[in-house]
């Protein structure tokens, strides 16, 4: 009984093969700000009242149909800033060198 054994001489390892086909297939950007708004819903946990995401040039635009949550996360702006590019910077998937999308730099809520 013959035996044949595989040659691994370019292996790599899941999630460099995963990252390389995103970056490859142009889906980094949008997967960013995937990733972005499932941070702030994650953060904030006003993801019920959330109307509209909208992330361009590092400004996350935030709608809330509540003027009761949008008055209480406006003193912790900076703070939620801090916190989601916080949970992006741990989450593999996310690629920081994406000119699109990458840091939020500003939260705007309106």
């Amino acid at each position: 009984m013959e035996s044949f054994r595989i040659k691994r001489k370019n292996a790599l390892p899941l999630a460099s093969a995963i990252k390389e086909y995103l970056r490859s297939s142009h889906l980094t950007t949008g997967l960013n700000t995937r990733l972005i708004f499932k941070a702030w819903d994650d953060v904030s946990g006003a993801g019920p009242f959330t109307l509209k995401r909208y992330f361009r040039k590092g400004k996350l635009y935030i709608t809330l149909n509540s003027s009761v949550v949008r008055s209480q996360l406006a003193p912790r702006k900076e703070f939620l800033k801090e916190m989601i590019n916080d949970r992006l910077g741990r989450d593999e998937l996310f690629e920081q060198e994406d000119f699109n999308a990458s840091w939020v730099e500003e939260i705007v809520l309106k």
